[in-house]
């Protein structure tokens, strides 16, 4: 293990494919030691996971950092959004967890839209419009097809909140990740009792809402982990409020997450409220807004294009005429959930490239159309758009944006940007720093500029024709009547 010049923090990311714990220098910002473990998503209709093997992963990924793991002061978990967690007396999951991308709650969605003042009324009380992926609307799609899970629920979670409570014994949660559970106000940062009552959830399941900076608890004993009785646990947040705290985010700066799913979202001093449900007005980890959108297909999308026509992901060709919408799992952003993909535009001369190249354009096109609506009236329009996420790497994905926003791209040298929130988190426990100031100081946004080029308008036009036109039929989805 390298020499540290400070106390050693753990940040951990539990996303949907696996868990990955850093520790990290809190005086330095250096990463002593890492660790991954993979969990499995069932496939079919819905997207399932066991929580206990997130808690497998996350002791096997911390067993992994060796001796610099036993060091550490303080831990904090970033996760990903929106899961349904419901555990039973004993703390056991009483079923597989729900996860974002289960978008099977799409009629309970609109039916509570419509029952709970429409969407204007739910963006001024949440601050978004609950789609598919909202845990709430999980919830209501639980009681309705399997009531007898939800009568042996004495706890109710989100998937940071499960691997915090495993640490510390104390059910928790911050209003980062709780804003996007559908049933945090974002006007009051409280629990909203009249959406409560009408999914027939009981408050007394929910976890205690820790304040920013606040100490969720300490590592209790009985566990076969490398940490001592007493280390300090942070809150933990969601994945893309720790992903913001990673890049230590200033207000007005894009970002532009390139995933399993995409996001784009910016810092807000001002409190988001879009009836379109467009862009969900979501808390970050301090005590800002995290003003995000959302698509539920990017890189895996693409990965499967890429291998449904052989080739390697990187190997595009451009072309003019072709258009595809890689809305594989249904769309949230657009809000389609019930669409599939769509081809149009194909011709004896399109090549697999093209073919290739238009999911790209049509995964960056869906991310764009909502980047404007994130950012304040007041933000520089030729800010760089930093680029983050698995696919910001590729030279297929840092050329599509480049061409389709006519922004110039900074692309992060930092990775695992979650995970470093998190430790930020945790770090600030221990120096008493805003956990935005401890990244900045830990220069995690620094990396290489890539210069605008002109916006391909005629792409992003043919784009949204395409969809404008098609929207009836991705509405019905495949195999509707």
């Amino acid at each position: 293990m390298s020499a540290a010049e400070g106390p050693l923090v753990v940040g951990v990311d539990t996303s949907t494919q696996s868990t990955k714990a850093l520790v990290v220098d809190a005086a330095t910002g250096q990463v002593v030691a890492s660790g991954q473990a993979p969990h499995t998503v069932s496939s079919g209709a819905g997207r399932e996971s066991d929580p206990r093997q997130w808690w497998d992963a996350l002791r096997e990924a911390l067993h992994q950092c060796g001796d610099a793991a036993r060091e550490a002061a303080a831990v904090s978990v970033g996760g990903q959004q929106h899961g349904l967690v419901t555990l039973d007396a004993r703390g056991e999951p009483v079923r597989p967890a729900l996860l974002w991308n289960d978008v099977r709650s799409a009629p309970q969605a609109r039916r509570l839209i419509e029952e709970l003042g429409g969407p204007k009324g739910w963006a001024e009380r949440t601050g978004s419009v609950p789609s598919a992926s909202f845990t709430v609307t999980k919830w209501a799609w639980l009681a309705e097809h399997e009531p007898e899970a939800v009568r042996a629920v004495k706890a109710v979670r989100l998937p940071h909140d499960y691997l915090t409570e495993r640490l510390t014994g104390e059910g928790t949660t911050d209003r980062g990740d709780a804003s996007g559970t559908g049933w945090w106000a974002s006007g009051t940062e409280a629990y909203d009792e009249e959406t409560l009552a009408r999914v027939g959830l009981d408050p007394a399941l929910l976890p205690r809402l820790v304040r920013p900076g606040e100490v969720a608890g300490t590592v209790r004993d009985g566990h076969d982990l490398p940490f001592s009785k007493g280390t300090l646990v942070a809150a933990g947040t969601g994945d893309n409020a720790a992903a913001a705290l990673g890049l230590g985010l200033r207000p007005g700066v894009p970002v532009m997450s390139l995933g399993t799913s995409g996001t784009v979202y910016a810092v807000s001093r001002h409190r988001f409220a879009d009836p379109t449900g467009t862009v969900a007005g979501f808390a970050d980890a301090r005590g800002d807004w995290l003003p995000l959108a959302c698509t539920l297909n990017c890189t895996l999308a693409v990965d499967r294009v890429a291998a449904l026509v052989g080739l390697d992901r990187e190997a595009v060709e451009p072309g003019t005429g072709v258009t595809l919408l890689p809305y594989l799992d249904g769309e949230r952003t657009p809000n389609l959930p019930r669409s599939s993909g769509l081809l149009h535009g194909l011709r004896h001369d399109t090549t697999a490239g093209q073919l290739l190249q238009a999911a790209y354009d049509g995964a960056v096109h869906s991310l764009l159309g909502a980047l404007d609506l994130v950012l304040d009236a007041d933000a520089d329009p030729s800010a760089p758009l930093l680029l983050i996420g698995g696919g910001a790497r590729g030279k297929a994905w840092q050329q599509t944006v480049r061409r389709l926003s006519g922004r110039p791209v900074q692309i992060p040298e930092a990775r695992e940007l979650v995970a470093l929130g998190a430790a930020a988190q945790a770090a600030g426990l221990l120096t008493g720093e805003d956990a935005a100031a401890v990244t900045r100081r830990w220069k995690t946004s620094a990396g290489p500029v890539l210069d605008a080029v002109e916006r391909d308008e005629a792409t992003l036009a043919r784009i949204s024709g395409v969809l404008s036109d098609a929207a009836p039929l991705l509405e019905r989805g495949p195999g509707s009547d």
